[in-house]
């Protein structure tokens, strides 16, 4: 397999794993945020810690995100800096 096609199968999982909802709302706030653990988000989206772990770790293993540990307590962040302007894109593109 060349690098091209490489390259687009890479930017394929990425867009795989960004097509839910609650994950775009995940990356997207992260984005404004900077940083959050799974509470914030859990009350933010009012949903189960349970449901919204599933959707981080298909982000992580897409490597859109990565956590750091502090104690208990994980942190997650955008850790591709790609997804910062796919979701620039989608997200100026649905107000208009």
């Amino acid at each position: 397999m060349d690098n091209e096609m490489k390259g687009f199968n890479e930017m394929s999982e990425i867009l795989k794993a960004l097509a839910h909802p609650v994950r775009l709302c995940i990356v997207s706030g992260l984005l404004k945020k900077g940083q959050c653990n799974v509470t914030y988000m859990q009350e933010c989206l009012e949903l189960p810690q349970s449901t919204i772990s599933q959707h981080l770790q298909k982000l992580r293993a897409a490597g859109i995100i990565e956590g750091t540990r502090n104690g208990l307590e994980v942190s997650y962040k955008v850790s591709n800096e790609k997804i910062e302007k796919i979701i620039e894109i989608l997200i100026n593109t649905e107000s208009k």
